[in-house]
């Protein structure tokens, strides 16, 4: 009876997390500072069928694509790292990307490789400093979470200190430019772009899933993992590797876009517990909810002008660091 009231409980809650992502998806769109009639949209009218098919909902499934892949990889990091402080920025690899995208910005490029230069060049950030952490941690020959995090800290700094060089010598125009990425953002896209996006990031997504029961062992311990059986190594490797290539991917077309991934894992925490059977397809959902959201408050808040997403995830997310914070220190 007890594990089919577990079994139970998990299903409830993913079931409602879908319920609520699929809620989103519908109504979301609809929402802005232009009206849109339904009917009208759906039976090809302009300007309602662009406002609604070409503008709102490619947004909106770019956000709930980016929030949800985004709360996965907190969910990865804070495994690996033993902390629930831990976001996917941790580990050096948005700071690459985000370094790419800035040297494409002051460089002039416009396109590489039949791709948009800033998109491009932040994904090969990433990749590059995803290869300089794993080199380095490497060099202690016995790969751990603390090794990860002392080259991805490491890393985080250098790539940071580049973007500001960078910054310094851009023009007027550049400086506007890479000012308005780092804020991160969420922008209409082709349906193509989500679809290679989605495409790209299922299968890491779904391994992660799969791995739930070495999450929970590892979380507790990295000798009580290998006891149980698992091997630590290759789960950090590939935790590292995959937890790094969604944010990667999703930075590269976004912006940075913070506390996504410290926000809602440790929010489902407080409601559902630890158990990674239950917190990752969560996390996945939820976030895409989150940022769906909060990227529909930036576009009308102040409507017809509009505020990058990653201000608003900064403005909730900064608030909800420092009650942990106190909450940890009272504890």
């Amino acid at each position: 009876m007890t594990a089919d009231l577990a079994r139970r409980r998990v299903w409830m809650a993913i079931g409602t997390s879908v319920l609520g992502a699929l809620a989103a998806a519908i109504v979301l769109p609809f929402i802005g500072s232009a009206h849109i009639d339904y009917w009208r949209a759906f039976a090809g009218e302009s300007p309602h069928h662009e406002i609604l098919f070409q503008v709102r909902l490619p947004r909106v499934l770019l956000a709930m694509l980016a929030g949800g892949v985004l709360a996965v990889s907190g969910v990865i990091f804070q495994a690996l790292l033993r902390d629930a402080l831990a976001t996917p920025y941790t580990l050096g690899v948005s700071s690459g990307a985000s370094l790419g995208a800035v040297a494409a910005i002051s460089f002039g490029w416009r396109e590489l490789a039949g791709f948009s230069a800033v998109w491009a060049a932040a994904f090969a950030g990433a990749a590059v400093t995803l290869l300089l952490v794993m080199s380095i941690a490497s060099e202690a020959r016995c790969l751990s979470s603390f090794t990860l995090l002392m080259a991805g800290v490491t890393i985080n700094s250098i790539c940071l200190a580049l973007i500001l060089f960078l910054h310094s010598l851009a023009n007027f125009g550049q400086s506007f430019a890479i000012v308005r990425w780092l804020m991160g953002g969420i922008d209409p896209v082709e349906y193509s772009t989500l679809g290679w996006l989605a495409a790209a990031v299922c299968l890491p997504v779904l391994y992660v899933v799969r791995q739930a029961r070495a999450w929970n062992l590892l979380a507790v311990g990295e000798e009580w993992a290998v006891s149980r059986g698992v091997s630590t190594q290759r789960l950090i490797v590939l935790g590292y590797l995959i937890g790094s290539f969604l944010t990667g991917s999703v930075t590269a077309l976004t912006g940075p876009i913070g506390f996504v991934g410290l926000i809602v894992p440790h929010a489902l925490r407080l409601g559902l517990g630890a158990d990674h059977r239950i917190l990752i397809p969560c996390s996945l959902f939820v976030g895409a909810v989150f940022l769906a959201v909060c990227d529909t408050v930036a576009r009308v808040i102040i409507a017809p002008a509009e505020v990058p997403v990653g201000v608003v995830t900064a403005i909730l997310g900064g608030p909800f660091f420092i009650w942990i914070l106190r909450a940890r220190r009272i504890s």
